[in-house]
């Protein structure tokens, strides 16, 4: 380990905490109201709105395999992060114009504002995090303290953006905001990454590999085009196909078949790999239902939960705040929690530590399943249960998130790292579509004669109280089967540094 005498990080460490702050302003900022533009402006229905939630988010855990692909081949992590970053900001913008627009000329605009949001994002995430390690020599000390600073730019960003993008009376605005975020984070790179983003013998880090051939320009116009078409293939043939659940879905297929059938695995590799994809399948069902926070509970803390304090009326987007600020106060215990298990040969190995993450949203759903059992129609509930369901899902996170990326990084062979990180990924990307899935399933809040009660494998749900039940029933057996599976799965992955 390179003992490195002085405990002062580089300049562009913070150049790099900034730049992806104002990043996930923007990003957290758009996704704590596009929900309810959806209904309220674009009036969208709660399934549609969700189903489009769902391929939004879904699709953006997607694009990074791209856009790491272009990075390492032609673009280098600067001109990957300006182009991602120009394209988030005209991304932010055509929501601006569709919000402008309204119902009538509104939708082809979104269409537009999230294929550049997507495809942006596919060049910007995983190029600025690259760039924290390439700061410093190998094994560096302060490189695990560096990433803890720039994991708490991520949780800034994403605390303070809902609470300012949702709190104009125009949801146009709170895209704009998104937009100027995005804007200020790309100006303060761009003027001082010369400067600062260098090595500690003054060498330049993140610079392009190549010019840009036609094959690579192609690719990034070729994939702007096929995201804009998956977007609107409903539209275009009026099919009930749902294109990008047949294409995250059978991602998700295709590539562990790919991987395990290389024939340079050894036997013990292809274990280790197993272990991989199948705490990837457990991970859906977590992150499935931890997202809802930007689908059906957004639209709960909106209509059926209390939001009044005196004569205030809180936005119902406030609540998404909840999560980031629980991480920047829980983390730093359960790093210490850890800690103190593993000095005292107790720390639970990673696929139990997963466990208890799916059994904590488990919990969460039980807390607002209760507050909504026997809930008439019109009357909300407290909005504390809420907050209360947001702070145990974040402790879910946390024992599950950070966790299961260590263990990717630990069971990877080399030289098929990225591409099992790329994988894991892809079951964010399959979760957060399945999310969309889930959430088209929340019953109307009013009832009528006509009212269309959604179903699920054979079951009509008619009320909320339902509908969370089905959370529970969905990530407590989740989590009761992990936490039988994790013995074996530790045995699998057969090193002691993989607990």
């Amino acid at each position: 380990m390179n003992e490195n005498s002085s405990s002062k990080h580089p300049i562009g460490l913070y150049l790099l905490f900034v730049t992806e702050m104002w990043e996930r302003f923007s990003y957290y900022g758009m996704r704590a109201i596009f929900m309810l533009f959806m209904v309220k402006v674009l009036l969208l229905n709660d399934e549609e709105a969700s189903q489009i939630y769902g391929s939004y988010t879904g699709l953006v855990y997607l694009t990074p395999l791209l856009g790491g692909y272009l990075c390492d081949r032609y673009l280098g992590n600067r001109r990957s992060i300006f182009v991602g970053g120009l394209l988030m900001a005209a991304g932010q913008f055509f929501m601006f114009l569709s919000a402008s627009a309204g119902a009538e000329g509104g939708i082809p605009l979104m269409w537009t504002g999230l294929t550049a949001l997507i495809v942006g994002n596919g060049f910007f995430k995983p190029n600025i995090s690259t760039m924290v390690g390439q700061l410093y020599p190998a094994n560096d000390r302060r490189i695990d303290s560096a990433f803890t600073i720039f994991y708490m730019g991520i949780n800034l960003g994403a605390f303070f953006s809902p609470l300012i993008c949702s709190s104009f009376s125009d949801y146009k605005w709170g895209f704009l905001a998104a937009c100027i975020g995005m804007i200020l984070g790309l100006i303060t790179f761009v003027s001082l990454q010369k400067k600062y983003l260098v090595t500690e013998a003054g060498e330049e880090i993140g610079k392009a590999v190549k010019p840009l051939d036609l094959k690579a320009i192609l690719m990034i116009i070729g994939s702007i085009g096929i995201i804009f078409f998956m977007l609107n293939f409903k539209q275009w043939f009026s099919s009930d196909v749902d294109i990008i659940s047949y294409f995250i879905y059978g991602s998700m297929v295709i590539m562990p078949i790919l991987i395990l059938t290389d024939r340079s695995l050894t036997s013990q590799e292809t274990k280790r790999i197993l272990v991989i994809f199948i705490l990837a399948f457990f991970v859906i069902f977590f992150w499935g239902a931890f997202e809802q926070a930007g689908a059906s509970l957004t639209l709960f803390a909106d209509r059926q939960t209390n939001r009044t304090i005196g004569s205030w009326e809180m936005p119902a987007e406030y609540f998404q705040s909840v999560n980031p600020l629980a991480v920047i106060t829980l983390a730093p215990l359960f790093s210490v929690l850890w800690g103190f298990l593993y000095k005292r040969n107790m720390e639970p190995s990673s696929p139990t530590k997963m466990a208890y993450g799916l059994g904590l949203v488990a919990l969460g759903y039980v807390v607002i399943a209760i507050a909504v059992k026997g809930l008439g129609v019109g009357e909300k509930v407290s909005m504390w249960w809420l907050v209360g369901l947001y702070v145990i899902h974040t402790m879910g996170e946390l024992c599950l998130s950070p966790i299961g990326l260590s263990m990717v990084s630990k069971l990877s062979p080399i030289r098929l790292s990225s591409l099992l990180m790329g994988t894991w990924f892809l079951a964010n990307a399959a979760a957060n579509k399945f999310a969309g899935t889930l959430s088209a399933l929340i019953p109307p809040s009013e009832v009528t004669p006509e009212t269309h009660f959604p179903q699920f494998l054979g079951f009509t749900i008619t009320n909320l109280y339902e509908f969370f039940t089905l959370f529970i029933i969905m990530t407590g057996a989740a989590a009761g089967i992990l936490f039988f599976l994790s013995k074996s799965l530790q045995k699998m992955m057969n090193t002691p540094s993989a607990s």
